[in-house]
């Protein structure tokens, strides 16, 4: 009996400690709240398509610096990379010998003018005959001649800057020989403000585009202004515009020669250097536009995160169309009014629960 009792006395102990837990115990972990991504809410609004074609800078203007006369170069008036003016003197070729030329010629100009004004005095009294006084005037003009070339040989040996600009790095260095035989290249100068950015668009691109508008698909864009990517993938600041078209097609390549214009005031664009330039098709009135972030493309095709009524993560499959900018027009797969995820994509696992948040709307 008092085997039984103590038994007893055992299990309400056992019971009342496994209702009145330890003070030292903890508590079970409560669930994680869901993840927080972004999205945006799909909505039916006109978009003007866009295509990114690579192009290449080239200055608007560039001028060779030649030598006009031979000798050694005696000083260099410029700091390689700077702007000059046209007209400034960038070189100095040897000018003694082309001094001592001038100072010749006009000698000889002075002696045959002497000459002239004799002979014409005598030929008034037929002190001297016709033929004279024409040999005297002949030679006068030839050293009038003399002396012009003589100046123009002075004048070039100041080497001036042909036009305004940015001038680069010097060809010819103090000491060296130029002008003998031919024109020596002695620098460049680019004028880089505005710049020209020469790109080019397949035939089949355009006569693509023609029949949707004739078929009224698409209403024509402006093109006159276009967009320039640079190469970190950013926008340049300043739009350009279209100035140029060819109006024939390359029969090499298939392709249209194109040509855009752009500010270029603090010369951040450089001749030579790659780019994308962002043209303008045509606008669609009622289009989808997803951010190309968005959109994850497979081998399956391409599909979005989409948040669902309940809050839950889900793979949409959807037909990507052109490019508006840095966005997608969706041709199939969305409607009004879903939740798009747009970033924490890597949060974000199909099935998963999720807090959307809605991005505010580019430009607003």
């Amino acid at each position: 009996m008092k085997l039984h009792t103590l038994a007893l006395s055992l299990v309400a102990a056992f019971g009342l400690a496994a209702c009145n837990p330890s003070p030292d115990a903890k508590p079970a972990a409560a669930a994680p709240p869901p993840a927080e991504v972004n999205v945006i809410k799909v909505a039916l609004e006109s978009a003007n398509t866009t295509q990114d074609l690579p192009g290449r800078l080239q200055a608007i203007r560039s001028a060779q610096v030649r030598a006009r006369v031979e000798g050694v170069v005696e000083k260099r008036f410029f700091v390689e990379g700077t702007e000059v003016k046209a007209g400034d003197n960038l070189f100095l070729i040897d000018v003694r010998t082309y001094k001592t030329a001038f100072d010749a010629a006009r000698a000889d100009e002075a002696a045959a003018r002497q000459v002239v004004e004799r002979n014409k005095a005598l030929l008034d009294i037929k002190a001297v005959s016709q033929q004279e006084f024409d040999a005297a005037l002949t030679k006068f003009k030839q050293a009038e001649a003399a002396v012009a070339k003589a100046n123009l040989d002075l004048e070039n040996a100041y080497v001036p800057a042909p036009i305004s600009g940015r001038i680069g790095h010097e060809l010819v260095t103090v000491g060296a020989l130029v002008g003998r035989g031919e024109s020596t290249p002695m620098a460049v100068i680019e004028q880089l403000d505005p710049i020209y950015v020469n790109f080019t668009q397949s035939e089949s691109d355009v006569f693509g585009l023609r029949q949707a508008i004739k078929r009224g698909q698409v209403s024509a864009a402006d093109q006159a202004r276009v967009e320039l990517i640079l190469p970190d993938g950013s926008l340049y600041a300043q739009k350009g515009r279209l100035n140029f078209s060819d109006q024939s097609v390359d029969a090499n390549t298939g392709a249209v020669l194109l040509r855009a214009e752009f500010p270029n005031p603090n010369r951040d664009l450089l001749p030579g250097s790659f780019v994308r330039i962002r043209i303008p098709q045509a606008k669609i009135d009622k289009a989808i536009r997803v951010p190309q972030r968005a959109v994850q493309m497979s081998n399956n095709g391409a599909n979005v995160l989409v948040v669902d009524e309940s809050g839950k993560v889900q793979v949409q499959p959807v037909k990507v169309g052109q490019m508006s900018g840095d966005q997608w027009l969706i041709q199939e797969g969305l409607k009004e009014g879903q939740q798009v995820i747009v970033d924490g994509l890597q949060k974000a696992r199909p099935g998963s629960q999720v807090k959307p948040v809605e991005l505010p709307k580019a430009g607003s």
